[in-house]
């Protein structure tokens, strides 16, 4: 078995790619590790953010769907590449009490 690896600089961070191939060229074994696990605490501190703004009431708005969906484009390059269309990306976003029930959640699909 022969392996590589490869780590290249993209728009949004680094790709990195690890594989494994047998003696006939075949791949055993493939580990990505892209831009978006790069970038999980930014993305998940952005969303945060987003939260403590707009949600008043426990209520989730229109307006807080589209920032939590700005958020996820500006540190998620896949997403960003495959979905163009601004308030056409589904999300599902739920508020949770200090107890863990749901008291609001909104899906757009």
């Amino acid at each position: 078995m022969q392996g590589g690896i490869s780590v290249a600089e993209a728009p949004h961070g680094a790709l990195i790619h690890h594989y494994t191939i047998d003696d006939n060229g075949l791949i055993r074994s493939a580990n990505l590790v892209i831009a978006t696990g790069h970038n999980n605490l930014a993305m998940n501190r952005g969303v945060l953010q987003v939260a403590q703004h707009f949600i008043k009431d426990t209520q989730i708005t229109d307006g807080m769907l589209n920032r939590i969906e700005a958020v996820i484009r500006a540190f998620d390059p896949c997403l960003s590449c495959s979905t163009h269309a601004l308030g056409e990306m589904p999300l599902h976003v739920q508020v949770r009490n200090i107890d863990g029930a749901i008291v609001d959640e909104r899906s757009r699909s």
